[in-house]
């Protein structure tokens, strides 16, 4: 999720002006509109440091973003590049909502390739709504972009990628009102929104979905091959979870050694 301080209220941003001296108060060259932003895409980041708070950082990236100077096609090249060679999640997402802020065309272009995980997603519905970026309202074009890429994804995918929230991806979907296509998809759709599926609808689900529904109604003890996060919630055993563990990846483990280790799974 997004800092959730940052994209709640609309937040203004610093007066362009001449600065001459660096965040920890040392003289500084001051860098164009275009390289200042080039700089903050790449390595700036929307949380507290040392010498300059979240809202600062975002005040300096807005300012930029807002100069005569930068252009759209600037504006783009630049969220591409965040996203896919500097590893950024916030950032490309923000300079994304900024060109549809100014309606430029060019969002369409590079929101497939900027927008391209449920949590990138997630990022930019709850920057657009939070109103830092001018706009509040997604319009025409970005529910048409959001209803297109939910269609691109496959039932499992939306499943695997609904874990997450403020907002989450079933948010997202009643925002932009998608029509789902086939009977799977209603289903689908339905499932995600929480919504009291018939036994056929149920049938439609794909089947990691259906297993991991009869795991939670305590209907199989076998744990069902979906993402960690689905299963920390629930009560599980001590063989569950070393199961559990022993299918993780890499990160997963290494995100989870206390959880591991609390229910008892390196004791086997």
């Amino acid at each position: 999720m997004a800092n959730s301080e940052l994209f709640s209220t609309r937040n203004s941003t610093t007066p362009a002006g001449g600065v001459t001296r660096n965040e920890a108060g040392g003289q500084a060259f001051q860098f164009p509109a275009c390289h200042a932003l080039a700089q903050y895409a790449a390595t700036g980041c929307f949380g507290q440091t040392f010498y300059a708070t979240a809202e600062d950082q975002l005040n300096e990236v807005l300012k930029y973003a807002s100069h005569p100077d930068v252009s759209d096609e600037f504006l783009a090249k630049t969220a591409i590049y965040a996203h896919e060679r500097g590893f950024m999640k916030d950032m490309p997402a923000v300079l994304c909502a900024v060109l549809a802020a100014r309606q430029s065309p060019l969002v369409e272009d590079i929101f497939p390739r900027v927008i391209d995980t449920p949590k990138m997603l997630r990022n930019f519905a709850q920057i657009i709504r939070s109103g830092v970026t001018g706009r509040k309202s997604f319009g025409t074009a970005i529910r048409r972009m959001i209803r297109q890429w939910l269609e691109a994804r496959t039932e499992l995918q939306l499943f695997y990628g609904s874990i997450g929230n403020d907002p989450s991806l079933a948010d997202v979907i009643k925002m932009v009102h998608p029509h789902p296509a086939t009977p799977q998809r209603e289903a689908m759709y339905a499932y995600l929104l929480g919504k009291e599926l018939t036994s056929e609808q149920t049938e439609l689900l794909p089947p990691t979905v259906r297993q991991f529904e009869a795991f939670k109604a305590g209907e199989t003890t076998e744990v069902p091959d979906v993402p960690f996060q689905f299963l920390t919630s629930l009560e599980l055993t001590k063989e569950q979870w070393t199961e559990i563990a022993r299918n993780a990846s890499w990160q997963t483990t290494r995100m989870n050694l206390n959880t591991f280790a609390r229910h008892g799974v390196f004791e086997e």
